[in-house]
């Protein structure tokens, strides 16, 4: 390295290395803990990492110091251009779970699954959690409680009755608790959802929204939009609820942003939304998850939206 190098020519230089590694021996586990403790250093270092995903991934070459200028012509890319590319050329790095929130991501859960993958386990207090695709938990269960934490995605939980322990799903800062009940949960895209098929589940929201905690009886479900607090609520027949472990997703005035990235977890790759103003329409239907391609366009349909499948790993839905 050049003694003028900045430190973010370093940390991309470290990156790089970590990557050459990788693909070098993908199922080494001492270079997987390397890349999972370099990614956790700090936000910088994951954003990094994803440059470095993007740009080593296009030029098929390592960047030393006499190639910098090619690195900085692809950030003067346009931003369309560079997701495409960066998505065309890094695309087996990514589908390899070498992305950071890849990497963090197996780190941190207990269980977790891949794109369509439906997992069901039974956890040590008896109780039963059917994880759906894309998603991940973590599993804390002792004398005094019982926590889950949804780290992403979605799953269904049916709750062993311990009245001595109760029961925590937590979602971002949104906690659902209960003692013994079955209920839905899911991260979709910026809103927190939870459905309850039987029993009754507390739901303690955000403090930064200032809401009163809010009780659920069978069929009650509510929505809540992480970006301004806004709360939806109401009930559905039980068994509209959690239909995804049958590969059928029931919708009910939701977020068109909410229903997209629930489906997208069926089908590989990235799928944006282009249009923020689409992404906040309200759809209501029921979506086939055999072909997520087709479900997606029926979301979008009643809009005029347009699914477009760039590469195999990136979908951009547009409003026309």
């Amino acid at each position: 390295m050049s003694d003028g190098a900045t430190d973010e020519d370093r940390l991309f230089e470290e990156a790089v290395d970590i990557l050459i590694r990788l693909k070098s021996d993908p199922h080494n586990p001492v270079a997987l803990e390397i890349a999972t403790r370099w990614l956790a250093r700090s936000p910088p270092h994951r954003e990094i990492w994803e440059e470095a995903l993007e740009i080593h991934g296009m030029s098929g070459k390592i960047l030393t110091d006499k190639r910098r200028a090619e690195r900085k012509k692809a950030f003067s890319m346009s931003r369309r251009s560079l997701v495409v590319g960066g998505m065309l050329g890094g695309g087996a790095l990514l589908a390899a779970g070498y992305s950071a929130p890849g990497l963090i991501l197996q780190a941190q859960a207990d269980v977790l699954t891949s794109t369509a993958e439906i997992k069901r386990v039974e956890l040590s207090d008896g109780s039963v959690v059917t994880l759906g695709p894309d998603s991940a938990i973590a599993v804390d269960i002792g004398s005094a409680r019982r926590d889950i934490e949804l780290i992403q995605g979605m799953a269904f939980f049916e709750v062993a009755r311990d009245s001595s322990r109760p029961f925590a799903v937590r979602m971002g800062s949104m906690v659902t608790t209960a003692l013994g009940t079955a209920f839905d949960v899911s991260d979709d895209g910026g809103f927190l959802n939870l459905s309850v098929s039987h029993g009754a589940v507390q739901a303690d929201l955000p403090q930064a929204f200032a809401r009163p905690a809010m009780t659920l009886q069978a069929g009650g479900w509510l929505s809540l939009s992480t970006a301004d607090g806004a709360v939806s609520t109401g009930t559905r027949d039980i068994g509209q609820i959690a239909t995804w472990r049958n590969g059928m997703i029931v919708v009910e005035k939701e977020r068109v942003a909410a229903v997209v990235a629930r489906v997208a977890r069926w089908k590989r790759g990235r799928v944006m939304i282009a249009d923020p103003n689409l992404g906040n329409r309200p759809v209501s239907g029921v979506y086939d998850l055999s072909d997520p391609g087709l479900a997606l366009e029926a979301v979008v349909q009643p809009y005029g939206g347009k699914v477009r499948e760039l590469t195999p790993y990136l979908t951009v839905i547009s409003a026309f």
